[in-house]
């Protein structure tokens, strides 16, 4: 009896259970749609967000510009050679910021996009697992992988070079020869009229100078690429705000950000020695990228919804991604190679100094996460 009663109660518990999870997915939806314009709130200003927006590409450009111009400028000038203590104590407070962009900022932003609760409606799998970590992961090994074939390319290229620069024995001198090579050096070591070729064999110090040169084109390439690559997207996130009450501290944010990212860029660049056009152009792409991105995010902002999922997984995966890198050159390429070089060890005070720097630099571009 009680068995029957409990078959024929089945469909009524069948109606019951279908009935909630249908007001339930009705609930979800009916949040999900306040994602679609959650600057709808209190702060929205159309005509004001336009002013601040030329604001910040004025800003974040001169920012951009005076960062990587200093230590190009500098190179020449006794206290801001890239040798020299001062430039290795702003260069390790940059890498601070680096390191704080890549930890606190981009990560921070695309665990929000990517666990945005739109984006769970849209696609339930973006809730179990964790896909920030998982690109931020990725594009730190494939940063590794980059840095390594690149490393390699060039010194390959260098040897091929002075392999061919060697050969011009069998049509010019053999002391010139080497001369160009670094190998040897001729010195006056007679009297009147009598000289002689001393060999020196200064080829394991020029081939020193050649990895180290070789290290900093790679690494100032590396680093522009992350750089660059979140660069335009704060800028489009920047541009298609119209809230104030938002812009404001992100442009001030971004402006000190851009400014020591551009620093530690434009020292990388001094340090590997590109011919002044190469410099050039890198400098004017590394600083024009976030102003291009506002203004980009500004045309589009009437059209565009920051909070579509497609949206949200492209500025998720873009964040993660560059926060891979970042973090890789900070903790690779800028601290541990500044840290752990010979110069370093052999100066008690400057290791001080740039330890505090170090994470003076952290911990103020940790702390503008409060606002931005």
């Amino acid at each position: 009896m009680f068995l029957i009663q409990d078959l024929f109660s089945l469909p009524r518990l069948h109606h019951v259970i279908s009935a909630e999870s249908v007001l339930q997915s009705l609930g979800e939806s009916v949040t999900s749609s306040s994602c679609k314009s959650s600057e709808v709130e209190q702060c929205r200003d159309e005509s004001a967000a336009l002013v601040l927006k030329f604001v910040a590409m004025a800003s974040i450009l001169l920012a951009g510009f005076g960062g990587v111009a200093i230590p190009l400028a500098g190179k020449s000038r006794r206290l801001l050679r890239p040798d020299g203590d001062v430039f290795a104590a702003a260069r390790a407070f940059a890498a601070g910021v680096i390191l704080a962009t890549g930890f606190v900022h981009m990560l921070r932003d695309s665990w929000e996009a990517l666990g945005d609760p739109c984006l769970r409606t849209y696609w339930s799998a973006w809730a179990k697992f964790p896909f920030t970590g998982f690109f931020a992961m990725v594009s730190a090994l494939c940063t590794l992988l980059v840095d390594f074939m690149a490393t390699a390319y060039y010194e390959r290229k260098d040897r091929r070079g002075r392999v061919e620069c060697v050969k011009v024995v069998e049509c010019g001198s053999y002391e010139e020869a080497l001369l160009e090579t670094g190998i040897v050096e001729v010195k006056d070591v007679g009297g009147e009229g009598s000289h002689a070729v001393q060999r020196t064999h200064s080829h394991s110090h020029h081939r020193d100078d050649v990895e180290s040169t070789v290290r900093h084109v790679v690494v100032s390439q590396v680093l522009e690429l992350g750089i660059v690559s979140h660069s335009m997207i704060i800028g489009l996130s920047l541009g298609v705000s119209q809230s104030p009450c938002t812009m404001k501290p992100l442009i001030v944010a971004l402006s000190f950000h851009q400014f020591f990212e551009g620093f530690a860029l434009g020292g990388c660049i001094a340090q590997a020695q590109f011919k002044t056009l190469s410099a050039t152009i890198m400098s004017c792409f590394f600083a024009l990228t976030t102003p291009l991105g506002v203004a980009i995010g500004a045309s589009i902002a009437s059209v565009f919804n920051p909070y579509s999922p497609g949206a949200l997984i492209t500025e998720g995966i873009l964040d993660s991604f560059s926060a891979g890198i970042l973090m890789y050159m900070a903790l690779v390429d800028l601290i541990a190679a500044d840290f752990l070089s010979k110069k370093m060890h052999c100066n008690f005070r400057l290791q001080i100094t740039c330890y505090c720097l170090l994470f003076l630099g952290a911990g103020l571009m940790s702390s503008i996460a409060i606002w931005a």
